[in-house]
């Protein structure tokens, strides 16, 4: 009969895999907080992001909105960059060009999110989604298309870059508006815009149907809009002198 050695755990063994399973345990704890540590910054960072980017929406809505004399608006930025980028604005019937706009746009980037005013719109951006948070002053009616534009000259600094550090970026903007009335036509709006989803969203909003074309070909692509039947176009262009610059 064949014997078998039988071997019982002493109270050291239990011991030292006491130890062995806290040391484990605590490891995993390490680790585990670890991981939620830069979660929790990452939200964190990702939600002071946002938040910045919605401010600053908010300063490019009352900066670029309606409404004629001097305005002075100034963005508190801890990061990023504000530039103005050449941007254009077409109305089309069917022999073509009725009227252009080179509008400019402006625009605010911090890492991944980006704000554009243009177009009387502000168009917020990340890489998940891009919204029109403040509409633009196109809108349908009956028998009739209301065109609002602001289209900027811009002077002072071309960009302006905060370094990651806190810095106050003024906008100074004079305008005046010039309304004609176009004759009743079937008219087309053309947007050039690097956020072309939001402006599709944004105008079929307002009962357009759209497509995408690159009009002058220099590479940016633009939504345009057309609206069922034949319409009388009012067009208010607002002539806005912008000065960008750094400081109050």
């Amino acid at each position: 009969m064949s014997r078998q050695r039988l071997r019982f755990s002493t109270v050291r063994d239990r011991g030292q895999t006491a130890v062995v399973g806290v040391a484990l345990l605590l490891g995993l704890t390490v680790l585990a907080v670890g991981g939620l540590t830069a979660t929790a910054g990452s939200i964190v960072e990702d939600g002071a992001s946002s938040a910045a980017a919605t401010r600053a929406g908010d300063d490019l809505a009352t900066a670029l909105g309606p409404g004629p004399g001097e305005r002075e608006t100034t963005l508190e930025l801890a990061s990023g960059t504000v530039r103005v980028v050449n941007r254009t604005v077409w109305l089309l019937d069917d022999d073509g060009v009725v009227w252009a706009g080179h509008a400019g746009a402006v625009v605010y980037a911090d890492g991944d999110q980006r704000v554009t005013g243009f177009a009387g719109a502000v168009v917020q951006s990340d890489p998940r989604r891009s919204r029109v948070s403040a509409p633009s002053r196109i809108a349908p009616a009956e028998g009739a298309l209301y065109v609002g534009v602001p289209v900027l000259n811009a002077s002072g600094a071309d960009g302006v870059s905060t370094g990651n550090h806190r810095l106050a970026v003024t906008l100074r903007t004079d305008g005046e508006a010039a309304r004609q009335r176009l004759p009743t036509s079937s008219y087309r709006i053309a947007i050039e815009t690097s956020t072309p989803a939001a402006w599709e969203r944004h105008l079929r909003e307002r009962g357009a149907t759209t497509t995408r074309r690159d009009v002058d070909g220099d590479g940016i692509s633009s939504v345009v809009a057309s609206f069922e039947g034949e319409r009388t176009v009012h067009l208010v262009v607002h002539d806005v002198r912008l000065d960008l610059a750094v400081g109050r």
